[in-house]
């Protein structure tokens, strides 16, 4: 038996085609949009469903609207995307190894752009380091956690791909899932693994630096016994 389709509220449906309509047509920040008038009689749909619509748009910074210039395109606050997408009901119920596998993908993905700018620019390793250098001292767990997560994120952030910051946040759902499997590390073997990483990507070895990052997250797979 079919089942039965779930139904769309019709401002997801709106703001769907409005964001379609902007990247079809190539709009930038500050290009203007037809009026709410305009829009609603193209798309079929009232003013109030189209004005649901563009606000959540406009919490994104997808759209921007202003008093005497309408509705006009944004640009997207990643700031404000992040802070929400790490504690969304969606990304928290996850399977385990949904967020492992996101986790490999993402992190091993950035490390030959980190390689490359550590090569040009020798505080990219120094920034690290100093995190490392950081978990080598830290004895209080709560803390230890705090600074994993910001080595992991400035390892996202030294690749310069800045889109990818979006997924920083995926980091604390994680953590908040591993919880028990970070209070079961052997932070030695961590750092340790930490450092590896480090020394691989300065020495240009990127295939060894991946395995030591997938070996590092499958790490809490094994703890938690996940399948």
């Amino acid at each position: 038996m079919l089942e039965a389709l779930p139904k769309r509220k019709i401002r997801d449906v709106v703001a769907e085609h409005l964001t379609s309509y902007i990247t079809s047509e190539r709009l930038q920040p500050g290009d203007r949009l037809p009026t709410e008038t305009a829009l609603a009689e193209q798309l079929g749909v009232s003013r109030l469903s189209l004005r649901e619509a563009t606000k959540a748009l406009e919490f994104l910074g997808i759209v921007s609207s202003k008093p005497g210039v309408g509705l006009t395109v944004g640009q997207v606050d990643l700031d404000r995307v992040t802070s929400y997408l790490g504690f969304h009901p969606g990304l928290q119920q996850a399977p385990a190894v949904q967020l492992i596998e996101t986790r490999i993908l993402i992190e091993t993905g950035v490390l030959p752009y980190v390689m490359r700018r550590m090569q040009e620019d020798p505080k990219v390793y120094e920034s690290l380091a100093g995190i490392v250098n950081e978990l080598r001292r830290e004895r209080d767990l709560a803390r230890w956690v705090e600074l994993d997560i910001a080595f992991h994120r400035r390892l996202v952030e030294s690749s310069g791909l800045s889109p990818l910051l979006a997924f920083n946040d995926l980091l604390a759902a994680f953590f908040q899932r591993f919880r028990e499997s970070v209070k079961h590390a052997e932070w030695k073997s961590a750092i340790e693994g930490h450092q590896r990483l480090l020394d691989h990507l300065a020495a240009g070895r990127l295939e060894a630096a991946c395995k030591e990052m997938e070996e590092h997250i499958r790490s809490h797979q094994r703890r938690m016994e996940i399948s």
